[in-house]
C-alpha cells in the first residue's frame, strides 16, 4: 500500500512539474521576464527599486500558495476515506492556532516595512538637484522648460510641440533631476513607462493638496515614449512626448545651444536645432522616434501661467 502511494506521489510531482513547464514556456516571456514575473525593466534606480520589490512580493507570495497548497493537496491524497472508522478527531490544537495567527502578521508586517521603504526611495528628494525641469500640461501638448538655463530673450530655455513636432524632453543620463507638474487646464497624467512611474498633472497643485514634484535619475541613454495616463479630452490619446536621456557631456553641449542664437534663423536654438546641431547620431535626430505627431492645432492653445 505505501508503495502505492509512493508511485503516485511521484506521478503526481511529474504531472505538476510538466504543468508548470508548459505554462512557463506558453507565456513565449524571455528569462528576464520570468524572474520579474512580467514586472517590465525600468531605466532608472527608481523604477528597479520597484522591480526589487514585486520580485520578491511574488515569490513571498508563491511560498505561500505552496504551503497553502500542499496542506490542500495532501489531505486529498494522502488521507483519502479508507473505511467506515472515522479518523481521530481534533477539535483545538492551541500551538498551531498560534502558528497561523501569528505568521500572517509577521508576513504582512516585512511586507509593509519594504514597501514604505521602497515608497519612500521612490518619493525621496534632494536639497539641490542637478538639474530641474518644470513641466505644464495643457490640451493637448507640453511645455518644458529650464528655469536655470536663460535663452538669449532672457525667457527660460523651453520647448513646446506643435502639429508637426513632438515635444523633446532632453535630459542628463546619472544626474538627479527634479520635475516640477502643473497644468493649466484639466487634470493631466505625466506617464513615461520605461521609468515605471507616472504622477498626475493638476491645475493648483497646492490648492488640491498634491505633490506636484518628483526626481529621479536616468541609467542610460536612449529615446523613451511619455504619455498622458489620464483621460483629459478628445485628443488625450495622442497627447505624446518623447524623453531623450544624452550623456552629461552632451547634454551640456545641447543645453549650451539652447542658450545660443542660431546664425541661420537669427532666433534661439530650438530643441530639434539643437540636436541637429550636434550631430552626434540616433542620439540626436531631431525629431521623436518613439511617437508621432497627430494631426491637429496642437499650437491654437499656448501654456500660460
Amino acid at each position: 500500500m505505501g508503495l502505492k502511494e509512493g508511485t503516485r506521489s511521484v506521478r503526481l510531482a511529474k504531472v505538476i512539474g510538466l504543468v508548470g513547464l508548459v505554462g512557463v514556456a506558453a507565456t513565449g516571456c524571455s528569462g528576464r521576464e520570468v524572474l520579474n514575473f512580467g514586472w517590465p525593466q525600468g531605466v532608472t534606480p527608481q523604477a528597479d527599486r520597484m522591480r526589487e520589490l514585486w520580485t520578491w512580493s511574488t515569490v513571498a507570495a508563491l511560498a505561500v500558495g505552496v504551503i497553502v497548497w500542499g496542506l490542500m493537496l495532501w489531505p486529498v491524497v494522502f488521507h483519502r476515506k479508507k473505511g467506515e472508522e472515522l479518523p481521530r478527531q481534533t477539535q483545538y490544537n492551541l500551538p498551531l492556532e498560534i502558528v497561523y495567527t501569528i505568521v500572517p502578521f509577521a508576513i504582512i508586517a516585512v511586507l509593509f516595512y519594504f514597501t514604505a521603504t521602497t515608497e519612500n526611495y521612490v518619493n525621496a528628494k534632494t536639497a539641490k538637484p542637478d538639474l530641474t525641469v518644470n513641466v505644464t500640461a495643457f490640451q493637448w501638448n507640453w511645455e518644458f522648460d529650464y528655469p536655470d538655463a536663460k535663452a538669449p530673450d532672457g525667457h527660460a530655455v523651453a520647448t513646446v510641440g506643435s502639429s508637426s513636432e513632438i515635444p523633446l524632453l532632453v535630459v542628463p543620463t546619472g544626474k538627479t533631476i527634479r520635475y516640477n507638474l502643473r497644468s493649466t487646464d484639466v487634470i493631466h497624467s505625466f506617464f513615461i513607462p520605461d521609468f515605471n512611474f507616472k504622477r498626475d498633472v493638476f491645475p493648483s497643485p497646492e490648492k488640491n493638496n498634491q505633490d506636484s514634484s518628483f526626481e529621479n535619475s536616468v541609467d542610460k541613454q536612449g529615446s523613451f515614449v511619455g504619455r498622458c495616463a489620464e483621460l483629459c479630452g478628445t485628443y488625450h490619446s495622442a497627447m505624446n512626448f518623447e524623453v531623450r536621456a544624452l550623456s552629461p557631456e552632451l547634454f551640456d553641449r545641447y543645453l549650451q545651444l539652447r542658450t545660443q542664437t542660431n546664425p541661420q534663423t537669427a532666433q534661439p536654438y530650438t530643441a530639434a536645432e539643437a540636436l541637429a546641431t550636434m550631430n552626434c547620431g540616433e542620439l540626436c535626430t531631431p525629431h521623436a522616434v518613439t511617437t508621432q505627431p497627430f494631426n491637429t492645432d496642437r499650437t491654437a492653445r499656448q501654456a500660460t501661467r
